[in-house]
């Protein structure tokens, strides 16, 4: 899989599933890495928040790898780089906003001198290894998203990144039609692109409209107001500062991802004119109808701001004829934790508004009219898409070819592609796979721990402790459950574990393992006979 005078390109994460983006590009000799995000972990991880991308297929190569560059500063995007950079050893490029995140997060972890960290001017073409990259600023839910300009010897790659058309942003200038028509005129071989929002018939909206909504809703409000949106949604929190001073609120920040958010804004020349925030504290001294309180957690983390204020257990509270305004798509996948929020929230009395009942989110993604645009501007021999599970890649790949676009191909995850020259073509796959970040330890996500603990939640555990001495049982067998679905009959299930074990021990004298063996047997068949589960059952074998 060493790349020749051939433009080669495996996603490694993002393609098939939303999230996790990991894209190599490869071309004479060497390798380039496009993003380098996280997802979230569900029920399926006990005891995982963070899933990491493996990158065992280009950590085996890393003499042939010249860089990361990095389309924007979403956690899908860049969340692996404080676990993974270091060990890759190669420079990050970035504009100021997405380095500025990134570089809090290398500070975090301790690793921020180790790594290299190059900001980069959108517009301005630089070289990494044989790749000439060009940053083209896009309209997103984040400052700084870019397109990536990608010229080698052999062809010109458009790869969008996160993305929208928006006439009025509300933060950042993005490329104009003329700009994206000209590289267009340039010729773009293939264009790599989001499908997040295929199947969508309308446009998704300019950031500049959700204004009214969210005013609106403000104003009607008796009580306090919270608007939980996405911390790196940078021009909502500007649209949530005007509408502060529009309706004659304080405004209170709290999460420490919100915070980041505007001290790298800020550093940037953003949020000018942001008005003046007051702290939690300061807040619930407020009149109730004089505060609006912006905070982390609309998809139901546990541990963001909003499901702590939701339990009790944050400085800010709500209580009867209070509203919470959720300004933010609701992620696939998040509606179990959503909705847990939700029902305390109704449960002490406080009004919930979504996009449903009032015009409070745009996505940040192209809908189908907003591809016909970028198609229309780049006219790209091949369309590939990226950035969505299969049945969004499917739905892109049909509509590009129902608007004229010559050739698609959808990969997925691992799929080695040659992009030019001649027709985008798989040639081959390459192992792929997922990490959970466990404390501060990364595995693999179907090691042997991940298992054991699947298998622990799932039928619970046994301990069982038998000492014998010249092959005969001393003493009684002691056994602890935990997770063992037997409730007020433990007593009776362990007398009868503790006699299975002692049976085991009965008869002629056995090797080590083969009685450790017969006693676990004995022992979980008991556990399956009373519950009709195969609970993990672990012997400390004592012989003296």
């Amino acid at each position: 899989m060493t790349p020749k005078k051939e433009l080669l390109f495996c996603a490694l994460g993002g393609s098939g599933e939303i999230g996790m983006n990991v894209n190599l590009y490869g071309t004479e000799g060497k390798w380039v890495m496009v993003d380098c995000g996280i997802t979230f972990a569900d029920p399926a991880y006990p005891g995982i928040d963070v899933i990491l991308p493996d990158l065992s297929f280009i950590e085996d190569r890393l003499d042939d790898l010249v860089g990361i560059v990095l389309t924007h500063g979403h956690e899908d995007h860049i969340g692996a780089l404080p676990y993974l950079a270091e060990d890759l050893g190669v420079p990050i490029y970035a504009t100021a906003f997405t380095a500025g995140l990134v570089r809090g997060k290398l500070e975090e972890e301790g690793s921020a001198n180790r790594v290299k960290l190059r900001v980069m001017e959108a517009g301005k073409t630089f070289e990494v290894g044989p790749f000439d990259f060009t940053f083209v600023p896009l309209s997103h839910s984040i400052p700084e998203a870019n397109a990536l300009l990608i010229e080698t010897a052999v062809g010109r790659v458009f790869h969008t990144g996160d993305w929208k058309l928006d006439q009025t942003p509300v933060i950042g200038k993005p490329a104009s039609p003329a700009q994206l028509s000209s590289i267009g005129d340039m010729g773009v071989d293939v264009l790599v692109c989001d499908s997040t929002n295929a199947f969508n018939t309308e446009a998704s909206g300019s950031e500049a409209s959700v204004r009214p909504g969210i005013a609106e809703t403000v104003a009607k409000a008796k009580g306090r107001v919270v608007v939980t949106t996405f911390a790196s949604n940078a021009a909502r929190l500007v649209t949530l500062g005007e509408v502060a001073k529009e309706t004659g609120r304080k405004l209170c920040v709290t999460g420490r991802s919100l915070d980041r958010i505007l001290k790298v804004g800020r550093a940037c020349g953003y949020f000018k004119g942001f008005p003046e925030v007051v702290d939690p504290e300061t807040a619930m001294r407020l009149p109730k109808d004089r505060v609006l309180i912006v905070a982390t957690g609309g998809q139901g983390e546990p541990r963001a701001a909003l499901s702590r204020i939701a339990e009790g257990s944050h400085t800010i509270r709500l209580d009867t004829g209070d509203t919470v305004i959720f300004s933010a798509r609701q992620i696939p996948g998040n509606e179990t934790a959503v909705g847990r929020i939700q029902n305390i929230l109704a449960g002490k009395g406080v009004r919930m508004v979504t996009e449903r009942q009032a015009h409070v989110h745009v996505s940040g993604h192209p809908g189908q009219p907003e591809l016909a645009q970028m198609y229309k501007w780049l006219r790209p021999r091949t369309l590939m898409p990226v950035h969505g599970e299969m049945r969004h890649m499917m739905e892109h790949a049909r509509f590009a070819t129902t608007r004229g676009v010559p050739q698609t191909l959808v990969q997925s995850d691992g799929d080695m592609v040659r992009l030019l020259p001649g027709n985008a073509t798989k040639i081959g796959n390459v192992p792929v796979g997922r990490l959970v970040l466990d404390g501060d330890v990364i595995l693999p996500s179907d090691g042997s721990t991940m298992n054991e603990r699947r298998k622990l939640a799932i039928s619970g555990q046994i301990s069982v402790g038998v000492a014998v001495a010249k092959g005969r049982l001393v003493g009684s067998p002691q056994v602890r459950v935990q997770g063992v679905p037997v409730e007020d009959e433990r007593d009776a299930f362990i007398a009868e574990a503790v006699a299975a074990a002692a049976k085991a021990v009965d008869g002629p004298r056995r090797a080590t393992d083969k009685l450790r063996e017969d006693i676990r047997l004995s022992v979980r068949k008991v556990a399956t006979r009373w519950t009709g589960k195969k609970p993990i059952v672990d012997v400390l074998l004592i012989e003296g």
